[in-house]
Protein backbone atom coordinates (compact mmCIF):
# COMPACT_ATOMS: atom_id res chain seq x y z
CA UNK A 1 0.00 0.00 0.00
CA UNK A 2 1.06 3.32 -0.99
CA UNK A 3 0.59 6.29 1.84
CA UNK A 4 -0.15 9.51 0.88
CA UNK A 5 1.80 12.25 2.86
CA UNK A 6 1.25 15.25 4.36
CA UNK A 7 3.96 18.27 4.91
CA UNK A 8 2.72 20.21 7.46
CA UNK A 9 3.38 23.50 7.18
CA UNK A 10 6.22 23.85 10.00
CA UNK A 11 7.97 20.84 8.52
CA UNK A 12 8.02 23.19 5.38
CA UNK A 13 9.50 26.14 6.88
CA UNK A 14 12.08 24.00 8.14
CA UNK A 15 13.23 22.84 4.68
CA UNK A 16 13.14 26.27 3.11
CA UNK A 17 15.32 27.52 5.74
CA UNK A 18 17.78 24.01 5.58
CA UNK A 19 17.85 24.84 1.83
CA UNK A 20 18.63 28.74 2.12
CA UNK A 21 21.28 27.59 4.49
CA UNK A 22 23.30 24.95 2.86
CA UNK A 23 22.31 27.20 -0.87
CA UNK A 24 24.21 30.19 0.89
CA UNK A 25 27.37 27.82 1.98
CA UNK A 26 27.98 26.76 -1.61
CA UNK A 27 25.62 26.49 -5.06
CA UNK A 28 23.89 23.69 -5.42
CA UNK A 29 23.95 21.83 -1.92
CA UNK A 30 20.64 23.17 -0.72
CA UNK A 31 19.55 21.37 -4.04
CA UNK A 32 21.24 17.76 -2.93
CA UNK A 33 19.67 18.66 0.32
CA UNK A 34 16.35 18.91 -1.10
CA UNK A 35 17.08 15.60 -3.12
CA UNK A 36 18.17 13.12 -0.37
CA UNK A 37 14.78 14.80 1.69
CA UNK A 38 12.63 13.90 -1.29
CA UNK A 39 14.07 10.71 -1.56
CA UNK A 40 13.23 9.70 1.82
CA UNK A 41 9.86 10.91 1.65
CA UNK A 42 9.69 8.32 -0.96
CA UNK A 43 10.85 5.38 1.18
CA UNK A 44 8.67 6.85 3.77
CA UNK A 45 5.97 6.74 1.65
CA UNK A 46 6.60 3.33 0.73
CA UNK A 47 7.21 1.55 3.84
CA UNK A 48 6.63 4.08 6.66
CA UNK A 49 7.01 1.61 9.48
CA UNK A 50 10.44 0.46 8.58
CA UNK A 51 12.15 3.77 10.76
CA UNK A 52 12.31 3.58 14.14
CA UNK A 53 9.93 5.62 17.26
CA UNK A 54 11.67 8.50 18.55
CA UNK A 55 8.96 9.20 21.01
CA UNK A 56 5.51 8.38 21.72
CA UNK A 57 4.10 7.78 17.98
CA UNK A 58 6.45 9.67 15.96
CA UNK A 59 8.58 8.03 13.82
CA UNK A 60 12.44 9.31 12.95
CA UNK A 61 14.18 8.81 9.40
CA UNK A 62 17.72 10.55 9.10
CA UNK A 63 18.82 11.68 5.65
CA UNK A 64 21.51 10.34 4.05
CA UNK A 65 24.92 12.74 3.49
CA UNK A 66 22.86 15.49 5.84
CA UNK A 67 22.79 15.71 9.42
CA UNK A 68 18.95 15.91 9.56
CA UNK A 69 15.99 14.14 10.15
CA UNK A 70 12.37 13.72 9.32
CA UNK A 71 10.12 13.25 11.77
CA UNK A 72 6.80 11.54 11.31
CA UNK A 73 3.63 10.10 12.34
CA UNK A 74 1.07 7.52 10.35
CA UNK A 75 -2.61 8.01 10.63
CA UNK A 76 -4.88 5.55 8.69
CA UNK A 77 -3.28 5.21 5.29
CA UNK A 78 -1.20 8.86 5.60
CA UNK A 79 1.94 9.90 6.88
CA UNK A 80 2.18 13.43 8.39
CA UNK A 81 5.89 14.73 8.33
CA UNK A 82 5.53 17.42 11.46
CA UNK A 83 9.72 18.03 11.32
CA UNK A 84 12.64 18.27 9.13
CA UNK A 85 15.22 18.91 11.87
CA UNK A 86 19.15 19.67 12.44
CA UNK A 87 20.13 16.52 14.30
CA UNK A 88 22.65 18.76 16.79
CA UNK A 89 19.38 20.63 17.70
CA UNK A 90 17.70 21.45 20.67
CA UNK A 91 16.04 18.08 21.52
CA UNK A 92 12.93 20.54 23.08
CA UNK A 93 11.95 21.95 19.45
CA UNK A 94 11.70 18.21 18.45
CA UNK A 95 9.44 17.31 21.58
CA UNK A 96 7.10 20.35 20.88
CA UNK A 97 6.37 19.30 17.58
CA UNK A 98 5.72 15.57 18.68
CA UNK A 99 3.62 16.75 21.86
CA UNK A 100 1.60 19.14 19.18
CA UNK A 101 1.18 16.33 16.77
Amino acid sequence: MKYVVIIRPEAENDLTNAFSWYEDKRKGLGYDFILQVDSSLHFIQRIPFAHPIEYKDVRKCLIKKFPYKILYIIVDEKVIVLAVIHGKRNPDLSKKRMNNA
